[in-house]
């Protein structure tokens, strides 16, 4: 997603030519595996747009051919339901072929492979930023903490609720004439109707933490959290939270028994141990995951990761 939420998204492309096709989607879905396209018995043709903001963009691609390939997408929820031919999503580890029509969201977090052919594929891209906000005012989830199954098959009742929250947010964002306060608020909404319409688990904030009187502090932990791959530091996080430097040391000391440092650190940590745990050796190496989030040092990442979860960072991996 833009770094800018309010700049506008519009991109529409076409071709008949496999590599140019390999090049427009490959930058865009976080590509780990490489994608592979390959024509069906009609000629290969795509066609693709996608509408709307910083975000939240709808989007439309179609093939003519079957597209393979592993990606891991990032910064971004996303969420499919296929229109025309067949999709056969997450191979190898928890798969699901959708039916036509069948909201799914993508896995999260990790990479995953997939196979599409022949499709009409239609897609929801919703920013983190906007689904932590949501999930933290409905739920106290700490940013960065919710995991939809995207293995969950959505009853027609709720296949009928999405699809007309889908139609209303398509009217804002498929409007050009829409201000940024409608389109915004529209986002909000968008988030809303995922956590209500698939499953879902998040983690919720400690009670110390959730306290009116402690708003500061739970800022300043809801800022770690979803800034833990940036390069934040201590001052910056007292600085949004409205504290001295002192001040945060102060509450973080008082209330969880850490210090800033200390507690992002941690939060780093568990970050590397998710994306391990969901990852494969295969497709993934413990160096670019612990570079990913901040730990430039092997060695010393190594030692602190053993200190906390008792077992090296490779142990994870190989055992996922």
């Amino acid at each position: 997603m833009s770094a800018d939420p309010r700049r506008r998204v519009l991109v529409e492309a076409h071709g008949d030519d496999v590599d140019g096709a390999a090049r427009f989607f490959g930058s865009g879905y976080g590509e780990v595996g490489g994608l592979r396209f390959v024509a069906s018995d009609q000629p290969f043709h795509w066609r693709h747009t996608t509408r709307g903001d910083g975000e939240l963009t709808l989007r439309t691609t179609h093939f003519s051919g079957e597209v393979t390939g592993t990606i891991q997408p990032r910064g971004e929820r996303i969420i499919q339901w296929i229109g025309r031919g067949s999709a056969l999503m997450d191979i190898g580890r928890d798969e699901v072929t959708p039916e036509l029509g069948q909201p799914m969201p993508f896995p999260w977090g990790r990479p995953f492979s997939f196979r599409v052919t022949d499709v009409e594929q239609n897609l929801l891209h919703l920013s983190d930023r906007v689904l932590d906000e949501v999930a933290s005012e409905r739920e106290d989830a700490y940013p960065g903490s919710v995991r939809f199954d995207h293995t969950a098959v959505i009853d027609d009742e709720g296949r009928t609720r999405f699809n007309a929250a889908l139609r209303h947010i398509a009217r804002t964002y498929l409007d050009d004439a829409s201000d940024d306060t409608v389109r915004a608020e529209t986002a909000r909404y968008a988030a809303r109707v995922l956590l209500d319409t698939f499953p879902h688990t998040s983690r919720r904030l400690p009670d110390e933490v959730l306290a009116p009187r402690n708003a500061s502090l739970r800022e300043a932990v809801e800022y770690v959290h979803s800034r833990a791959h940036e390069p934040i530091t201590p001052s910056g996080v007292a600085k949004h939270a409205g504290l001295t430097p002192r001040g945060l040391q102060q509450a973080f000391s008082r209330h969880l028994d850490t210090t800033p440092s200390e507690y992002l650190r941690a939060v780093r940590l568990d970050r590397v141990r998710e994306e391990l745990v969901e990852g494969s050796a295969d497709t993934v190496t413990v160096a670019e995951v612990a570079q990913r989030w901040a730990f430039a040092h092997l060695g010393r990442f190594s030692a602190s990761y053993v200190q906390r979860f008792g077992e090296y960072p490779r142990e994870t991996l190989h055992r996922a």
